[in-house]
């Protein structure tokens, strides 16, 4: 190691990977310093390489977004897959299986990241991923799963459709708060805007469909402001992606929230959960989890949803799910809606 280092003016390290490493590297640093006098010396700069090497990862060029375009595609055959052969009494681990394969047969590596596949109050467990439950008739299946393709570019993409097909009315009127809040929160992306702009516009969004269930009380600015949405969606909205699901790139610049840049992906993600048992709210509602999320580019004039092919809508949705299995493509959707 010392061979690596001596003489030179400024060593770039990613630090916060090998801490066995980080602290070897800093003896040898230490010990170089006191042996100055034998004409050698250690680096006079440390410098954190990710601050050149995530900035890059986070403005992406031509190429890498053609990749995150490519991992859409895939991406949508999985979820379209999903939809047209789930049926009550499959597994959650079949439908992880049926999606990965999809994934896999059309050349991805593989899922991004462990997929969730999560049947009614599963749902509920923002990351479960055990996969194991039978599927009931009535229920909901949250499926959150991305392909990875060439060079590690990975989509993330959330689905949440009913496992008979239709939706009932209580799960209708919580989807319609959450597909609004997402719309919503999609239009806010542009250049200039931040992500704390995006999550709360689905916050706003979320906030006046539980003040209109009854679910909170006061108004829309005060239950925004002490978070009584909280019970039911308690995560961020956003997230960068790229090479990873939650990929490199700082959030904040200067104690600011950084403003989105053209080049730019970041997840919408906004969801509503509500727990077995939870107080106040109808037994109805009880056990239902949904979240919808796509993969957004911003461009110069403001953004484009990279993962628009993948249906969304309740209609789309339930049209979708009359078809027979086999019939993955989501250019055969686009074509026949």
């Amino acid at each position: 190691l010392p061979g690596l280092i001596e003489n030179r003016e400024t060593l770039y390290f990613s630090w916060d990977c090998n801490p066995d490493f980080e602290r070897m590297l800093l003896r040898t640093i230490y010990r170089m310093r006191r042996q100055k006098r034998r004409g050698t010396y250690p680096p006079t700069r440390l410098v954190d390489a990710g601050t050149i090497l995530h900035e890059m990862r986070l403005h992406k060029g031509e190429e890498e977004v053609a990749l995150l375009r490519r991992a859409a595609e895939v991406t949508a055959a999985g979820h379209l897959a999903a939809m047209r052969s789930v049926r009550p009494g499959m597994f959650e681990y079949e439908v992880e299986a049926l999606v990965e394969h999809a994934f896999r047969s059309r050349g991805a590596i593989g899922p991004g990241y462990p997929s969730i596949v999560g049947g009614g109050a599963n749902a509920v467990i923002l990351h479960y991923i055990e996969n194991r439950s039978p599927l009931r008739a009535g229920d909901l299946l949250l499926i959150d799963a991305g392909a990875e393709v060439e060079h590690y570019y990975t989509a993330d993409v959330t689905r949440t459709f009913p496992i008979s097909g239709r939706f009932s009315e209580s799960q209708r009127q919580l989807y319609e708060i959450v597909l609004a809040a997402q719309k919503n929160a999609i239009a806010t992306v542009r250049p200039g805007a931040t992500m704390r702009d995006v999550h709360l516009r689905a916050v706003e969004t979320i906030t006046h469909g539980l003040l209109e269930l009854g679910w909170l009380e006061g108004n829309l600015e005060t239950s925004i402001e002490e978070e009584a949405y909280r019970p039911f969606y308690m995560h961020q909205t956003s997230h960068w992606l790229g090479m990873d699901v939650h990929d490199a790139g700082d959030y904040f610049r200067g104690g600011r929230e950084r403003p989105l840049e053209a080049g730019m992906v970041l997840t919408v993600e906004p969801g509503l959960y509500v727990a077995p048992g939870s107080k106040g709210v109808d037994p109805r509602y009880h056990g239902i989890g949904i979240r919808i999320e796509d993969d957004v580019l911003v461009t110069p004039q403001g953004h484009e949803v990279l993962t628009s092919m993948i249906p969304k809508e309740i209609a789309e949705i339930e049209s979708v799910m009359q078809r027979p299995a086999g019939e993955e493509s989501c250019h055969s959707f686009l074509a026949t809606s």
